[in-house]
């Protein structure tokens, strides 16, 4: 999978996931840190990268319409130091079948997961 990683998530992710076959590229690594939303909304699109991201502002699927885009993962949890977000994503691209996932707005907390898929948008 092809995917583009938020500045507000641990840069180690982009190690482990590279590992796992994955292509990442990193808001960091690209000189996108503290870019608007939009910028890197447009970059992730550009380069069909599925974003992964804490930022609440990716949340509207009115405005981020499932099936419109390449997908977004966004990882919502109570603590969420770089130990638990290491282990959070890397245990959902390790154990979800994030394959399916391309399109998809997808939504994880510590106890939940939520993949809202075109067809299941308003």
């Amino acid at each position: 999978m092809r995917i583009k990683l938020d500045e507000n998530l641990p840069l180690v992710l982009v190690t482990i996931l590279a590992a796992m076959d994955h292509d990442v590229h990193s808001v960091r690594d690209e000189g996108l840190i503290v870019s608007p939303d939009s910028k890197i909304w447009t970059s992730a699109q550009a380069d069909t990268r599925f974003l992964v991201t804490q930022d609440l502002d990716f949340s509207n699927i009115r405005q981020f319409v499932p099936g419109t885009h390449h997908g977004i993962l966004l990882v919502r949890l109570r603590n969420p130091d770089r130990r638990e977000l290491t282990e959070k994503v890397t245990s959902l691209f390790r154990h979800e079948r994030i394959d399916q996932w391309a399109g998809c707005f997808v939504a994880a907390t510590d106890r939940k997961l939520r993949v809202i898929r075109p067809a299941e948008s308003p």
